[in-house]
């Protein structure tokens, strides 16, 4: 087999079965040599699938598979020589040092020492790791971890690069550089393969392929796509009212087939350009209007894959309103003061004061390492403060953790899931910590069965399940003894925009029903959900306020709107840049 002159990776005709279940269907499709080459589409389309083939790691049912004139298959050992691939959960030795790391890895390549030293001091400089080369990879910051994997994966100077899901849980900074990085290879002319869940990482790349249940549904310029959803993608701006209501109206409507909350707007995706919903069925105000705006990939995602899965939530419809106990404030049901952590000589965090309101999403963002999963674990009761206090209801968490985690759900960043237990006995086990038993406990888990589409997987180990059941699974642990206060750390890292609208249109349903909700995330446009986001940076909160607020507190003069991930990367290295003047 032979590359073409363009071509770094040639597909054709493409199956691959487990069993009975077909992983790909006849794929065929080009991938161009010298380009990063976005792979997208929803849990269980196939794109890991896709990546073990091409990276030798199986064999394929049918067609065939060409990979810089190598095949995977026949060719296993030479293709090695010229190929990287970094797994979803890339094997670093948590035990071993970043340097250590390199040199195991090194010896895995077969590098002679004067290659080895070499690669060294150039991958520790691309990635910025030079000044941690003693640190244990367990010790480093997700965004830091993905770094060292990538300098793992490039040891040898591959020619094809093969990265699933590399920004998976790392915050916007270090995804930016991740990207950076990766595109600074390209300019060598490195072939990279990207598979992500970040829509507007995707939109970057110089061709996407995007698949669904084993197909490919389109390849190409992600602009060019892009460009055909041109006047479909409106937001509706000068609202009156609770935006989590518009949005559920809105989608409700036949004419729009995607609808998301854009801070103070709601953004939405039409079915045929120009044909609106009328404004005064969605309840949206007096002065309420349609603004064009630019499509994004994700609108075309969301529109081939068959639109919002629905903005009516099952599990909100079946839950009876949360009531306050008497005394506690509806203005503080969940409130810190003064709240430190220190580990040693470390700081996590330092004096954070905030309230969050009854029915309200407050989201804490941060960096990898700022200190916001530590605030969580103290607001939650699993870890104890240095100083200051937390209360929940009005319960000292302090004096009384027990009591005060009995109102609460919590949805863990790595799911507190047992992996060797079946989802069926999952669903028992928690169902028996909340206390909940016999024809109760039976009726719980047939609605969570029912509600997060379960049905098929009870019998399957949880640790088996593919991410996004793995999170529904999560979710209906958390909150089948239908809590007053939801605690979702990072609930969404690594779905699809489908599942991540499902979980949304759950958490909204939940809000209406005055549960509180308090959430951290790495994703931006999820961050727009938010009522109030609290900016955890270095330990303190360095902003606090509404999604648009921080956008305001970020823009420069001359620019009429930026997107909430800019907003965060500019308020952060503005107090990197204050900081420095200090140093």
């Amino acid at each position: 087999m032979t590359a073409g002159a363009e071509w770094a990776i040639d597909i054709r005709a493409l199956e691959q079965r487990f069993g009975g279940q077909t992983a790909l269907q006849g794929l065929s499709a080009q991938i161009k040599r010298g380009l990063i080459t976005g792979l997208v589409g929803p849990d269980g389309a196939g794109k890991t699938t896709l990546m073990r083939l091409l990276a030798g790691l199986m064999k394929p049912s049918a067609g065939t598979l060409c990979v810089e004139g190598l095949d995977p298959v026949s060719q296993t050992l030479n293709l090695h020589q010229i190929l990287g691939y970094m797994p979803q959960k890339f094997g670093l030795y948590e035990d071993l040092s970043v340097l250590e790391n390199l040199r195991l890895y090194s010896d895995l390549r077969g590098l002679t020492a004067q290659k080895r030293e070499e690669s060294f001091k150039v991958l520790l400089a691309f990635t910025d790791l030079e000044r941690f080369t003693d640190r244990m990879a367990g010790k480093l910051s997700g965004g830091m971890k993905q770094k060292l994997g990538l300098a793992c994966t490039l040891l040898g100077s591959p020619k094809v690069l093969l990265l699933d899901e590399p920004s998976v849980g790392v915050d916007p900074i270090s995804r930016r550089e991740l990207w950076r990085m990766v595109g600074e290879l390209t300019k060598g002319g490195m072939t990279v393969v990207w598979s992500t869940s970040y829509l507007d990482e995707a939109e970057l790349c110089a061709e996407v392929l995007m698949m669904n249940a084993g197909k490919l549904e389109y390849c190409g310029s992600p602009k060019t796509l892009m460009e055909t959803m041109r006047g479909r993608s409106v937001q509706v701006r000068d609202l009156t009212g609770n935006r989590r209501r518009i949005l559920q109206r809105a989608l409700r409507q036949p004419q729009v087939v995607d609808g998301v909350i854009q801070g103070d707007a709601v953004r939405l995706v039409l079915r045929q350009s120009g044909v609106q919903p009328e404004l005064a069925v969605l309840e949206a105000g007096p002065d309420a209007k349609f603004v064009d705006v630019a499509p994004r990939l994700e609108d075309a995602f969301v529109d081939i894959l068959g639109g919002h899965p629905g903005g009516d939530s099952v599990l909100a419809a079946n839950m009876e309103a949360r009531t306050l106990g008497a005394g506690v404030d509806p203005n503080a049901v969940v409130s810190a003061r003064n709240l430190t952590r220190s580990f040693g000589d470390f700081v996590a965090t330092d004096n954070i004061s905030f309230d969050v309101h009854r029915g309200e999403i407050f989201g804490l963002l941060g960096p990898n390492g700022a200190g916001k999963s530590t605030t969580f674990k103290m607001m939650c009761g699993l870890l104890a403060a240095s100083a200051g206090s937390a209360t929940v209801m009005g319960i000292d968490l302090k004096h009384s953790a027990s009591e005060a985690r009995r109102q609460l759900g919590y949805m863990a960043q790595k799911f507190a899931l047992y992996s060797g237990l079946s989802v069926a006995r999952n669903l028992q086990f928690f169902a028996g910590i909340y206390g909940i038993k016999g024809k109760e406990q039976r009726d719980t888990i047939a609605n969570m069965v029912k509600v997060f589409g379960l049905e098929p997987y009870l019998k399957t180990h949880a640790g088996e399940l593919p991410l996004g059941f793995k999170q529904r699974l999560a979710l209906s642990c958390a909150i089948m003894h239908r809590p007053a206060i939801l605690f979702l750390d990072e609930p969404t890292s690594g779905v699809d925009p489908i599942t991540r609208r499902e979980f949304w249109t759950h958490i909204n349903g939940l809000v209406d029903k005055g549960v509180t909700v308090m959430v951290t995330t790495h994703f931006m446009d999820e961050a727009e959900y938010c009522d109030r986001i609290g900016l955890i940076y270095r330990g303190k909160m360095i902003a606090l306020g509404t999604p648009d607020d921080l956008k305001r507190e970020a823009i420069q003069t001359g620019e009429v709107d930026i997107t909430m991930e800019e907003a965060f990367i500019r308020l952060v290295q503005r107090v990197d840049a204050d900081r420095s003047k200090f140093l």
